[in-house]
């Protein structure tokens, strides 16, 4: 009897550790992280803008292969004022006009890279673009920029009757 009582104590003991020590392996294998690349990117007016975002996962997480398409990244601590905006159905010239001025404001602390969007309503047709200005592309924290539009263009085009701004957006090019 007492070798079978020793027996059992054995068999319960041996239990306890298998137990333990395939916990321990659980909890290494559920710990064991790896950190990836994420290359992400979105196209804005014909032109594409990546990313590349890290990411820590589990270590049986397969790397992407590809990159990811994404919404474009719109800075959100962002305002705008208008200094002018003037549009000139006909010049005179046989050409009609339109100038701005915009100021560009980005209230965050952090420097920014990136790239306007301005939103128009031209005779009951809306559209945006960013009038392929090249100028405000960083911007320092806190900090504006202005950015200016001044284009005569024949009426061979065609003439609008009303041009009106009616947003102004930035969207980052660096994240």
């Amino acid at each position: 009897m007492k070798y079978k009582a020793i027996l059992n104590l054995l068999f319960v003991l041996l239990l306890c550790f298998n137990c333990s020590s395939s916990d321990e392996n659980e909890d290494s294998i559920q710990s064991c992280t790896k950190t990836i690349t994420i290359t992400q990117f979105y196209i804005l007016d014909g032109a594409s803008y990546s990313y590349n975002t890290e990411q820590e996962v589990p270590c049986d997480f397969s790397e992407p292969t590809s990159a990811e398409q994404i919404e474009p990244q719109k800075l959100e601590d962002f305002s705008y004022d208008v200094i002018q905006f003037e549009y000139t159905q006909d010049t005179g010239n046989n050409t009609s006009r339109l100038q701005f001025e915009i100021q560009l404001n980005n209230l965050s602390d952090q420097p920014v890279e990136g790239i306007q969007r301005i939103t128009i309503n031209s005779d009951n047709i809306q559209f945006s673009t960013n009038y392929g200005i090249n100028s405000c592309t960083s911007i320092d924290a806190n900090s504006s920029c202005v950015i200016t539009y001044d284009v005569e263009e024949p009426h061979s085009t065609g003439i609008s009757n009303t041009f009106e701004l009616i947003d102004v957006e930035y969207y980052l090019t660096i994240e």
